[in-house]
């Protein structure tokens, strides 16, 4: 019997930014995240809201201090790019589903005055039940569990907002019939459901063959690295593939504060000044130029919100800061 070769501890150490991951087909986001946590020997990890295992795209992870402002992302409206085959529908509301039903389509209800036509009705705020297969939860237990048990079971319709909608007849077999549909929506829209409600709309019914998500929150595919790109990196060139923690930011007022003030807000106190109200700040100190957390401005005031530890700030300094240009807040 061969003995095992013996495992290889991977030595941690802080990283704080946030990974812009183009996440493969087939992978779940919390295996996407593992893996890059694993790649870049993070300590502290997390996504900002699951993408499905049969979606690829954009899957912002953070690391560090960045966990702290992961629900940004996650309350964020995102945009997808899927394709849905008409006349036919499955169990799941995708390809990996049994088939349900077929139905003739019929190409004069596809013409682009009815797509406009479907796309206005499917437009701004809309009502979805969620489907069955998906991780929605109902007496603890995911719905997904219930429909792999065969057991369907009651769902309360959701309220969702689709912001924007395109929708475009696909090119391809003349016996075969797809429609692309490129949706921003907010957090909370199921694209199988919409898929399948536009099908139904159709007269055809639908399910998607295609998913991927473009955009979330502002952050672009463009922006994005593969895990395989990643993996075939070294370690510099994975590290600086880590974006500052206010990345997530991007859509705050900024603030500067000087040391004193700087150290009086990182230890939860307000501070005064002449800023308008605003509802979402980013703070930052100066010499160095640091991030120091989130807060908001009203009636004059500066009110803490989530913050970060002189030690995370430190370290990031320390990474991102040239030897010579480098500052502590030790005395913070």
């Amino acid at each position: 019997m061969t003995a095992r070769a013996p495992r290889i501890r991977v030595q941690r150490r802080p990283v704080h930014g946030v990974l812009l991951l183009d996440k493969p087909l087939g992978l779940s986001s919390n295996d996407a995240l593992q893996k890059a946590k694993w790649l870049l020997r993070a300590e502290k990890a997390g996504h900002t809201g699951t993408l499905d295992p049969l979606a690829s795209g954009v899957l912002p992870l953070c690391f560090g201090a960045a966990t702290k402002f992961s629900q940004l992302q996650l309350d964020a409206p995102k945009t997808y790019e899927a394709v849905a085959r008409l006349g036919v529908t499955t169990t799941t509301g995708d390809a990996e589903g049994d088939v349900v039903a077929r139905c003739d389509v019929d190409p004069a209800r596809l013409a682009p005055e009815r797509l406009a036509e479907v796309q206005r009705q499917f437009t701004g705020p809309i009502r979805q039940v969620p489907p069955m297969h998906s991780a929605l939860k109902k007496d603890g237990k995911a719905l997904y569990e219930y429909a792999r048990a065969g057991i369907a079971v009651e769902r309360e319709a959701r309220d969702v907002v689709i912001h924007a909608l395109e929708l475009s007849l696909v090119a391809g077999n003349i016996e075969e019939f797809a429609i692309k549909m490129i949706v921003t929506c907010s957090k909370g829209t199921y694209i199988r459901t919409l898929g399948e409600d536009i099908g139904a709309a159709l007269g055809c019914g639908a399910h998607l063959t295609f998913l991927r998500r473009i955009d979330t929150g502002g952050l672009g595919v463009e922006r994005c690295v593969t895990l395989a790109a990643l993996e075939a990196m070294d370690e510099a060139a994975r590290l600086a593939c880590v974006q500052p923690v206010e990345t997530l930011l991007a859509r705050h007022v900024p603030v500067t504060l000087d040391r004193d003030n700087a150290a009086r807000f990182l230890s939860g106190v307000r501070r005064r000044g002449s800023w308008p109200d605003a509802p979402q700040v980013a703070v930052f100190g100066e010499a160095p130029r640091a991030l120091l957390g989130v807060a908001h401005t009203a009636g004059g005031e500066l009110v803490p919100g989530r913050l970060l530890s002189p030690l995370e700030i430190d370290q990031i300094l320390e990474i991102n800061t040239p030897p010579a240009e480098r500052g502590t807040l030790e005395a913070l």
